[in-house]
C-alpha cells in the first residue's frame, strides 16, 4: 500500500506542475520517476513511455503516466498513476469555474498566465533537446527524424503515423542489419 501512495504522490506532483502540455511534463516526470533515493524508472524507460503514450489515443499525460505506474507495478500502479496525475487538473478546474467570471478579468492573472506560457516555452524547448539527443543516434534515425518532421509539417496527416512508420522503419533496419 505504501508503494500505491508514493506513486500517487510522485505522479500528482507531476499533475500539479505540467503547464503546457504533455512535453512540457517530460522534465517533471524524469525529476519524480529517475532522479532521488527510490528511482523507479530510468530517463531512457520515461522517454519510451511518452512516445508509446503518442500512439494512442486519448491525452498523453495520462498515457504516459499509465504506461510508467503500469511499468512500476503493474495494473494496479497504472490506475493509481493515472488518478494521481489527473486529481491536480480536476481541483484546479473546479477552482477555476467557480470563479470563472472574476478570474478572467483580473489583469494580474492575464499577465501571470503570460509569464506561465513563457516558462512552459523553455520547457518544451529543453524537453526537446533533450528527446533529439537521446534519439538521434545514428544516420538512420538523423534520416528518419527529417523525413518524419517534413511529414508533420507539410502532409495533413495524424502523428501517430510518423511514429507508427518510424518504428517500423526501425524494426526493419534493425532486421536488415542482423542478415548482414
Amino acid at each position: 500500500m505504501k508503494k500505491y501512495i508514493d506513486i500517487f504522490f510522485r505522479f500528482f506532483r507531476v499533475g500539479a506542475f505540467t503547464f503546457g502540455g504533455g512535453l512540457a511534463m517530460l522534465p517533471i516526470l524524469e525529476n519524480e520517476l529517475a532522479s532521488g533515493e527510490n528511482p523507479y524508472l530510468s530517463k531512457q524507460e520515461i522517454a519510451d513511455n511518452y512516445a508509446l503514450a503518442q500512439c494512442a489515443p486519448g491525452i498523453i499525460a495520462v498515457n504516459t503516466s499509465i504506461l510508467s505506474g503500469y511499468q512500476i507495478s503493474g495494473t494496479a500502479g497504472g490506475i493509481v498513476a493515472a488518478f494521481g496525475v489527473c486529481v491536480p487538473s480536476v481541483i484546479v478546474i473546479l477552482i477555476i469555474a467557480s470563479v470563472l467570471s472574476n478570474f478572467m478579468s483580473n489583469e494580474i492573472v492575464a499577465m501571470a498566465l503570460a509569464g506561465v506560457r513563457s516558462g512552459v516555452c523553455a520547457l518544451v524547448i529543453k524537453t526537446v533537446t533533450n528527446l533529439l539527443t537521446k534519439s538521434i543516434v545514428d544516420r538512420l534515425t538523423l534520416i528518419l527524424f527529417f523525413i518524419c518532421l517534413a511529414v508533420l509539417v507539410f502532409l495533413p496527416v495524424s502523428p501517430a503515423v510518423p511514429v507508427i512508420a518510424g518504428g517500423a522503419l526501425g524494426i526493419m533496419a534493425k532486421k536488415a542489419g542482423e542478415h548482414r
